[in-house]
């Protein structure tokens, strides 16, 4: 049987942009969470998020010229991409098949130029007859919309800058499953190795939502934490007080190759993708299912992939990185979930949300959170939920509450939930030879 290992990773967050001082700062308890300064937030219920910060894409491209404009989630991309592409040795690997690498991004949309659309909009609008003339609104659309811009909006365009970047011309795919996407785009990207239909693919999320109608969607949906207190103590994931997620952005990328042809180039395999499960809860676009059918649906076809007794005798995972939003219903479902498929071992197995430290990544959560757990491994230290100050006595699992730990971590598992009921989980396994 084909295995599949990661030989690199990258990220951008709103931690930081590199591997290692993200996951000094994770590992110190500290968040990226801050007010909002992209735009003018302060009318707004939410005035907080996590914002990428001192982050240059051109930096991380060969020749920025070709790039065009890229929108942020692109920019995003090609700076994780880097890191991933360049820790797994293929900057210096000169018998690449671009036939058989591939790529499969969970990449969430551009962004609106919602200024300009606002004012083509009001200059449109016919009082008169209560409705936008479309003549008018083509014309100032011509003149005030720039075509970079609306192609950028396309969320198929973050893999079309990185696939240009790297010569990657096999199996290409982009999936859009919401905050399940890149976990998604990293359990198919598996599957597309398993059945030898590439070699190496680069896969991962990217996404931003931080800008005024992302803002406003989400509030309307009365999801984000409204905490006008210090930033960095809004997202509060298991916490009683919980309020909502907060928002954030950025992109996490990983470089999956099969184990042949990772050792026959000579790369160091960090960790092996033993498992993925999918479902879907077919019952609300914003809500879970009240008894948590979906997320255990996916964490049942996760274990049984990998071949692994939830009801062992021992704990059979060592950490599970949660989706943990910090919303009242995600939080109490995805632990009744995890009782539901480990039963009396659940106690034992800790479980963190990395979203208190650098909030919600939408489309990217899944990918930075597998990172994460990679990390895990990699230094047998857990990371905390931070800001679990004020436990619900209803939610009684190891949160890992505020300060990391260590602990001997052979075996991951990593959730992600979407709006729309797309539920999927990866395990994952310290890689042995």
């Amino acid at each position: 049987m084909t295995r599949v290992v990661i030989t690199g990773m990258g990220w951008i967050t709103p931690l930081g942009n590199d591997i290692d001082s993200v996951w000094k700062r994770m590992v110190a308890s500290e968040s990226g969470i801050g007010k909002i300064d992209r735009f003018d937030a302060s009318s707004f219920p939410t005035t907080i998020a996590g914002q990428v910060r001192n982050f240059d894409w051109t930096q991380y491209v060969k020749d920025p010229s070709k790039h065009g404009h890229p929108a942020m989630n692109s920019q995003f991309a090609l700076g994780a991409a880097k890191q991933a592409w360049e820790q797994a040795g293929l900057h210096e690997f000169d018998a690449l098949n671009a036939d058989r690498a591939g790529i499969y991004l969970g990449a969430g949309e551009g962004v609106l130029d919602f200024s300009a659309h606002s004012t083509i909009d009001t200059h449109a609008w016919d009082a008169e007859d209560g409705m936008i003339d479309p003549v008018a609104w083509a014309k100032f659309a011509s003149e005030r919309l720039e075509p970079w811009g609306e192609v950028e909006q396309e969320p198929n365009m973050p893999l079309w800058h990185v696939s240009k970047e790297y010569g990657l011309m096999g199996p290409a795919f982009n999936c859009l499953t919401a905050c399940a996407a890149s976990t998604q785009a990293i359990g198919e990207a598996a599957s597309v190795l398993k059945q030898g239909d590439a070699d190496i693919m680069l896969s991962g999320g990217t996404h931003t939502m931080l800008h005024a109608l992302g803002i406003t969607g989400f509030n309307r949906l009365t999801a984000l934490s409204t905490f006008d207190g210090n930033p960095e103590e809004a997202s509060k994931p298991f916490s009683r007080d919980r309020g909502g997620f907060v928002m954030g952005e950025g992109s996490g990328m990983l470089v999956l190759e099969t184990l042949e042809h990772a050792l026959a180039r000579g790369a160091t395999p960090f960790a092996e993708i033993v498992g993925f499960g999918s479902s879907a809860d077919a019952y609300r676009i914003t809500d879970l299912h009240p008894e948590g059918r979906g997320p255990a649906a996916a964490m049942h076809g996760a274990l049984k992939q990998a071949g692994i007794n939830p009801s062992s005798d021992t704990p059979p995972i060592g950490y599970i990185s949660a989706h943990g939003t910090g919303t009242q219903e995600n939080d109490s479902i995805e632990t009744m979930a995890i009782k539901k498929v480990f039963g009396e071992n659940a106690k034992d197995i800790p479980v963190s949300s990395i979203k208190s430290m650098m909030g919600h990544l939408i489309a990217a959560a899944g990918s930075v959170e597998l990172i994460t757990c990679i990390m895990t491994m990699q230094t047998n230290t857990l990371v905390p939920t931070i800001n679990l100050k004020n436990p619900d006595p209803e939610l009684d699992l190891d949160y890992v509450p505020n300060t990391s730990r260590e602990s001997d971590v052979d075996i991951c598992m990593s959730n992600s939930f979407g709006f729309g009921g797309q539920n999927n989980t990866l395990v994952v396994k310290r890689y042995d030879d």
